[in-house]
């Protein structure tokens, strides 16, 4: 076998396995999606928890006064949660929007913070750890500014953690408001209901495990307390505090029923700072924590360690390696004799990628249709190839940070 040969099959065997775990991963979700449809979500037992719901916002007028209200409309007693906005250092009209909201509702628990340059200004761990100290609840909800959380959402949330001690926070389902916006937003919703919270799903169904998601989530009081609060250094803060809240003992676990919809990127430009953004985040995380590989307590996470970083280095390696042998030996600048099987792998795990993804989309109403088939066949040779350039360009800009010491820069995703 000659050099290309050798590196094709190593690409392949990778590509593949990799591959495999994730139509793993999508059986187990879809399994536990089937599984939680006949669910009760727990009720929430003797007295009601006192919950604090943070939002940390950033030059967001242009949505915060929709979030702020649906939070006000949750079906949860209104006696018994607080919503603290952190207007972070914002140069809008986000102040007088949330003001004049607090006029509106002077009998809710509405608590503003604005922040300027010197005091914020500094992400959003930052801005999370300026809320903290503002909070009284013994739990802990976070909310992005985009967000219109459904009523139920947080009473779900706080059924699920009040009655499971072993639970350090839950997360919910984040759905896309505005997916019909542009062919962006469809790509969006069905990446996000077929790969981030199928995948959730499959972890939490086979190792009690699971990511928080940076939104429409629910954590202990004291496990903020006991960690000293958001590492400010982490741009990809839920990925980070996730690890942290395993250490503890603890299990994230994900509920489906409490659900949030978000506005998501609606052009190229956008999306790619974002997903940057959390490429370069999720990296930073993984290095911070690559040394649990070879730590006994930290047994039930070497999973999620080894998965991400499978697909932030291996994965991206592998597919750059074999996209780069298929082009030279069709150039005719190297010869690989085993390009004709690598051709029909292609072929079969882009026909095995289109059906696990239709699969997946069943799981939610109206999204099973012939026009989301065509969207994932052209997801599949224009969005995934533009996933590699994102993470190799995160990848790229992490280095960068770390050899000229720079302060990593947190992009805020703009808003429609």
């Amino acid at each position: 076998m000659t050099i290309s040969d050798v590196l094709m099959v190593i690409a392949v065997v990778c590509i593949w396995s990799l591959l495999l775990v994730n139509v793993v991963l999508i059986i187990a979700g879809y399994l536990y999606y089937i599984k939680s449809e006949d669910e009760e979500v727990p009720a929430i037992k003797g007295e009601i928890p006192f919950v604090s719901i943070m939002v940390p916002a950033h030059n967001e007028g242009v949505v915060i006064s929709r979030t702020v209200e649906s939070l006000l409309e949750l079906d949860y007693p209104h006696d018994r949660y607080e919503i603290i906005v952190i207007n972070d250092n914002s140069s809008d009209n986000s102040a007088e929007l949330l003001g004049n909201i607090k006029d509106r509702h002077p009998e809710r628990n509405l608590i503003v913070i604005n922040t300027d340059a010197i005091t914020g200004g500094k992400g959003k761990s930052n801005a999370l750890n300026i809320g903290f100290t503002h909070s009284k609840g013994e739990l802990i909800a976070i909310y992005d500014a985009d967000n219109t959380p459904e009523k139920t959402a947080l009473r779900y949330l706080v059924g699920e953690i009040m009655n499971d001690a072993t639970l350090g926070a839950v997360i919910g389902k984040f759905r896309t408001r505005n997916r019909d916006a542009s062919l962006m937003t469809r790509f969006i919703n069905i990446e996000t209901l077929s790969f981030q919270w199928m995948a959730q799903a499959g972890r939490w169904k086979l190792f009690k495990l699971c990511t928080i998601p940076g939104t429409n989530f629910i954590m202990r009081r004291s496990i903020v307390e006991s960690i000293g609060g958001w590492d400010v250094k982490a741009i990809a803060e839920d990925t980070e505090i996730s690890f942290r809240i395993y250490m503890m003992g603890y299990r994230i676990k994900f509920q489906p029923k409490a659900v949030t919809w978000e506005q998501e990127p609606q052009t190229v430009k956008v999306w790619f700072k974002q997903r940057t953004r959390w490429a370069k985040g999720n990296i930073y995380v993984i290095v911070k924590n690559i040394p649990l590989l070879f730590n006994r307590s930290a047994k039930r996470v070497r999973f999620d360690i080894l998965y991400f970083l499978s697909i932030y280095f291996l994965l991206l390696t592998s597919l750059v390696t074999s996209d780069i042998l298929l082009i030279l030996h069709a150039l005719g600048y190297v010869h690989t004799t085993i390009a004709g099987l690598s051709n029909f792998l292609w072929l079969l795990a882009v026909i095995l990628f289109i059906v696990g993804t239709f699969i997946t989309l069943t799981t939610e109403k109206g999204e099973m249709s012939v026009s989301n088939l065509w969207i994932i066949l052209l997801m599949y040779v224009s969005y995934c190839q533009m996933w590699m350039v994102v993470a190799a360009y995160g990848l790229y800009n992490y280095m960068k940070d770390q050899i000229f010491k720079r302060e990593a820069k947190w992009y805020k995703t703009e808003r429609y």
